[in-house]
């Protein structure tokens, strides 16, 4: 659970959700909505691949990123059980 509130720390890696969540890209697709690097845009991919919000799969000669809704739900959903009273 750490890792994913770690990678959703930080604006960047949230708006890679919003866009994935539009469609699978590529990383490519991805850095074209923003102004830094290609390499800046990997390691983003990779904090967040780390922390299983996104998945890749290879197609062809690119890397297609996909959200993965569950584990977000799954770290929500766990974070909310500090606050039920027993």
């Amino acid at each position: 659970m750490a890792n994913v509130f770690k990678a959703l720390g930080d604006p960047t890696r949230r708006e890679i959700l919003k866009l994935l969540r539009e469609k699978d890209m590529s990383a490519g697709e991805i850095s074209e909505n923003f102004n830094m690097s290609k390499p800046a845009i990997t390691k983003h991919l990779d904090i967040l691949r780390e922390a299983e919000l996104i998945s890749s799969e290879k197609k062809g000669l690119y890397v297609i990123y996909s959200i993965n809704i569950s584990v977000l739900q799954e770290a929500i959903s766990n974070f909310m059980t500090f606050f039920e009273k027993e």
